[in-house]
């Protein structure tokens, strides 16, 4: 509870609150400082304290929720309602839940809980997705709202979390899935590659080739059998459309051969070819543009992406509070 209130300053309208609720964790991770009954009231004052703040959505975090028996997790979660939640996540935090399973248990504790249950798998047995997936397809077993946790590219601890493009093209193009789950917020798949790349590029974990619809393969053809067939009707190998995914990001530091490019240690010379380049006017703040280039480029210790020099470009006032007293 003390964490919420340190936050209420900060004016918070959404809070995801989250406690360890398996036998393992409570008897080696709490190691004898709480047990079933003290978790529920850690949970609950906190829930409490959300609610007073003026929290418009809380949602409680079951970690470890795939190794909580059926009993506590159901009367975690509906302790969880009573407080003022909105929603309880099931953590399947060491990636051990299976889709079957996973379905099933969703089902079982939204219809008992009457109250949507969020997802949050890991990969540890390559099922992130899937369970997913299975998951919120449980939630709308119960007649309840499917949440969906994902990481871009599936990066995340140990084997990573489930991936945000296969997710949603799992639930736009999944047989038995597409035309079950209606999404509720409208989706943009156009950025999906230009979004894979940057997250690869900034977290340096390169994207695999076979990752599903952003990698470079994901729509190559070799085999004989599969090529001749692509080539005569694409929807003969492909279940969805390439062109849908968007561009692969081409930025003006990733040009091969001669290329002339702008950082921490660039000069005006450099900077205005780029920016000249980009179709870029900065003539009004050009000498704090050029700062925050060298600042920005330095802070990341990569070359910048052509849309962080646009986003430089664009709001050079506003990400100068990033540097209080560097750019007088």
């Amino acid at each position: 509870m003390s964490d919420v209130e340190r936050s209420i300053p900060l004016g918070l309208r959404h809070y995801n609150l989250s406690i360890s609720t398996s036998d393992q964790m409570i008897a080696h991770k709490f190691r004898g400082k709480l047990d079933r009954a003290a978790v529920i009231a850690e949970m609950t004052d906190a829930v409490g304290a959300a609610k007073r703040s003026g929290a418009e959505t809380i949602g409680v975090n079951a970690e470890d929720g795939s190794r909580t028996d059926d009993g506590f997790l159901t009367e975690f979660a509906l302790a969880a309602k009573e407080a003022g939640a909105d929603r309880v996540r099931y953590c399947d935090t060491i990636g051990g839940d299976t889709p079957f399973r996973i379905r099933e248990r969703f089902a079982k504790l939204a219809s008992v809980a009457a109250m949507p249950v969020e997802t949050h798998c890991h990969n540890d047995l390559g099922m992130a997705v899937a369970n997913s997936v299975a998951g919120a397809l449980g939630d709308l077993d119960a007649g309840q709202d499917a949440w969906v946790n994902t990481c871009i590219n599936g990066i995340g601890e140990r084997s990573g979390n489930a991936d945000l493009v296969s997710c949603m093209l799992a639930f736009s193009q999944g047989f038995g899935v597409s035309d079950r789950a209606e999404i509720g917020d409208q989706l943009d798949l156009s950025w999906s590659r230009r979004f894979a790349v940057w997250a690869s590029y900034a977290f340096g974990q390169p994207l695999p080739q076979n990752q599903p619809g952003t990698g470079r393969n994901a729509f190559a053809h070799e085999s004989g059998i599969h090529a001749d067939g692509a080539l005569k009707d694409r929807h003969n190998y492909e279940l969805y459309d390439d062109d849908t995914l968007g561009p692969f990001q081409r930025d003006w530091h990733a040009r091969t051969g001669r290329v002339v490019l702008t950082g921490e240690y660039g000069g005006m010379a450099g900077f205005r070819h780029v920016i000249d380049g980009l179709g870029v006017d900065v003539s009004e703040q050009e000498d704090l543009v050029f700062k925050l280039v060298q600042l920005c480029g330095s802070a990341t210790g990569k070359p910048l992406t052509d849309n962080e020099l646009r986003l430089i470009a664009a709001y050079p006032r506003e990400l100068s509070l990033l540097y209080p007293g560097q750019l007088g």
